[in-house]
């Protein structure tokens, strides 16, 4: 036997309506049929070994219930994907673990919460706000943010029940969920915990045996250009419609005409502040004047929100996939749910839904004169038949919207054949490349032509639990891979537009060959160049390093923690923030950011809302005019952790615009080169200071 895909099957599908297909349509003997299996939209089925070419043959692209179905068999599997599928298992083992884990559970817990609110948000799911029962008290820190899967559940009764549902909001006050439907619940607290979701592994699986089977398609050509397999071609015609827009400079110009001259794959390397989401606009705008019907992805909901605005405020005409939830409220008049319920179609399909949901609750009531024989089962018959005909009016919606589209824009992993069908794109650009792992990048790539990766591998890796795994190469990126063995498909931005020259100066002889220019705009700019910012020594210089060393301010590590504090550290950082607001700087001008959960909690208890702080993950990709860094590490043996991990540090360091601040221990931090250097480039500038100065 072997297997046969069918994949972008409606939501209602059954094995039986498969089996039908395979045989009325694809032609096959039912004895020739082995076990048939359906999951998120796809099917597979085990069919006679001399029959399945002809069978993929006939049922690519054939319709069932009013889709049109993608047909491929398995082939022998590549070792590339294999190793892949290994390192997904390991993956799937390390999750399990750590979802064991109570450290884990509290971080991504919260209980003894009740209901203050309950509203209708969009899509028509239902939005319940939870506050601590207690009213004084605010909602303690946790790791849950906005776009996490959870579940919540009654506490206190006999059989507690639970909905599935995504958190929508975090405040210190409370916590907002989206949920499927209303709790309907009168328990008097509820919990809350991170819920599994085996939903993107699937597609990342589907997407590379796709991958894996292709052959004599676009997509096999460039699977094996990705693989090395083949050479990358840069054949396609100039962009006649292309005019440069006067903001972009030569290096930007230069890597949009590379992409758009690629014919399989083309990478634009953006290190921090370079316009990396300016020069993917200003291409895909290029790429749609050409024509082109353009996929954009990003692995976060942030970076796909953010290149969505950019080419909405250009006036492209996009649509953003997704749950309105995690979509962000500037894109979200181009959600999908926002525009589909905005169709004609789909108001009609709303109207049909009534009808049948009350033919049906009228064939379920008991009525004194017995109905005539048959009259239930046809009222129930009616309903079904009006049921159908609303699922294809939605379905006829969504087709409308998607097709009006030039960008559609998802998550990699939300991209859905339930959604998208069988639509395949002239080009696929994917932003943040770097920060997804490479299963989840083939999930867009099979529906793509042509590939553009946008990125920077010095920056945040792929988020791997497993150890193991991560080892064993599963966190290294497609764009790093490529980058590392293909480099002539790249092209580095050099002009960045964020970044005091001496604040960029480290990061740029570490990561990028020295090669970083601050743009004249922002090359000597200072917080005394503000409105109302008083000059004084503070304010007056871009970079600080603060050394704690000989100050006894030794690091905390909680009896079931692993990550730690630095209380004193934290008192010096707050010493910091109440100097600069008293010369002038506002409080949305400054952030904190620590490496350390634990050290992010310690500072939100002792600061005012606002004045941000934030994991060095948590604000990737993100600015402000002052950034202060707790390194928190302090102790005898030089014991640094992940502090250790410098692609993280390149980020934490790259975030400031004007200011930036970093409060450390030498003679703990300096026992790693990285730190060393860094130290010794702080005294070049005369940026060093100890902390007796402070004192």
């Amino acid at each position: 036997m072997e297997l046969i895909y069918l994949d972008g099957l409606s939501p209602t599908t059954r094995t039986g309506g498969v089996l039908k297909f395979l045989i009325e349509q694809g032609g096959v003997d039912k004895m020739h049929i082995g076990k048939i299996l359906i999951n998120d939209g796809l099917a597979t089925a085990e069919l006679e070994s001399n029959k399945t070419a002809k069978v993929v043959k006939r049922l690519d692209g054939a319709v069932l219930y009013g889709r049109k179905v993608a047909a491929w068999m398995q082939r022998g599997d590549q070792a590339h994907f294999a190793q892949f599928d290994r390192w997904l298992a390991m993956e799937a083992e390390a999750e399990r673990k750590v979802a064991a884990d109570k450290k884990r559970q509290r971080d991504y817990g919260l209980n003894r919460l009740a209901i203050r609110t309950e509203d209708v948000g969009l899509g028509g799911r239902t939005l319940v706000l939870l506050a601590p029962k207690n009213e004084s008290v605010k909602l303690p820190y946790t790791k849950l943010g906005s776009g996490t899967p959870i579940l919540l559940t009654e506490e206190g009764t006999a059989s507690p029940r639970s909905w599935r549902g995504i958190v929508s909001k975090v405040t210190r006050a409370g916590i907002e969920l989206a949920l499927n439907q209303s709790p309907e619940s009168e328990a008097g607290t509820y919990a809350i915990t991170l819920a599994s979701d085996e939903i993107g592994r699937q597609r990342m699986q589907r997407a590379m045996t796709r991958a894996a089977s292709a052959n004599g398609t676009p997509l096999a050509t460039l699977r094996d250009v990705l693989l090395g397999e083949a050479e990358a071609e840069q054949a396609r015609a100039p962009q006649a419609n292309f005019i440069p827009a006067a903001h972009l400079n030569d290096a930007q110009l230069g890597a949009i005409a590379f992409a758009l001259a690629a014919e399989q794959v083309a990478i634009i390397h953006g290190p921090p502040g370079t316009g990396k989401t300016t020069t993917l606009t200003a291409l895909i705008l290029a790429a749609v004047a050409r024509g082109d019907k353009i996929l954009a992805c990003a692995p976060s909901n942030l970076a796909v929100d953010n290149l969505a605005a950019r080419l909405a405020a250009a006036g492209a005409n996009i649509v953003r996939v997704g749950h309105p939830v995690r979509v962000h409220k500037i894109v979200r008049p181009y959600a999908l749910d926002v525009l589909v319920e905005q169709h004609p179609d789909y108001r009609r399909a709303k109207k049909t839904r009534k009808e049948a949901a009350a033919l049906n609750r009228d064939a379920g009531k008991w009525k004194r004169a017995a109905p005539e024989k048959g009259a239930k089962r046809g009222m129930r018959d009616e309903a079904r038949e009006l049921f159908d005909e609303a699922r294809q009016m939605e379905t006829a919606a969504i087709e409308s919207v998607m097709n009006a589209a030039d960008v559609v824009l998802a998550t990699l992993t939300g991209i859905d054949s339930n959604t998208l069908g069988q639509r395949q794109f002239d080009l696929c650009v994917i932003d943040e490349a770097g920060q997804s792992t490479e299963p989840a990048s083939w999930i867009p790539i099979v529906r793509a032509k042509r590939l553009v990766l946008a990125g920077d591998h010095q920056q945040l890796p792929p988020t791997v639990i497993s150890q193991a795994a991560e080892q064993a190469g599963f966190g290294v990126s497609l764009l790093e891979r490529l980058i590392t063995t293909q480099p002539g498909l790249a092209r580095r931005l050099d002009v960045q537009y964020r970044m005091h020259g001496q604040i960029m100066g480290f990061s740029s002889a570490e990561f990028y060959d020295d090669s970083l220019i601050a743009h004249d705009s922002v090359a000597g700019h200072l917080l005394t160049d503000l409105p109302s910012v008083t000059a004084v020594p503070i304010t007056e210089t871009p970079l600080e390093f603060i050394d704690t060393a000989g100050a006894s301010y030794d690091e905390e590590q909680a009896a079931d923690s692993k990550s730690r504090t630095n209380s004193q550290e934290a008192a010096l950082a707050i010493k910091k923030v109440t100097q600069l607001q008293e010369n002038g700087v506002a409080a949305d001008q400054i952030a904190l950011i620590t490496p350390y959960s634990d050290q992010v909690n310690l500072l939100r208890e002792l600061l005012p809302d606002e004045i941000e702080v934030s994991s060095v993950d948590g604000f990737q990709g993100r600015e402000k005019e002052v950034i202060i860094i707790s390194l928190v590490r302090s102790n005898s043996d030089g014991e640094i952790g992940f502090l250790a991990e410098t692609r993280r540090m390149n980020v934490a360091l790259t975030r400031a615009r004007r200011k930036l601040i970093v409060i450390g221990d030498s003679a703990t931090i300096a026992s790693d080169p990285f730190f060393g250097r860094f130290i010794d480039y702080t005294e070049t500038h005369m940026a060093y200071r100890s902390v007796w100065e402070e004192m």
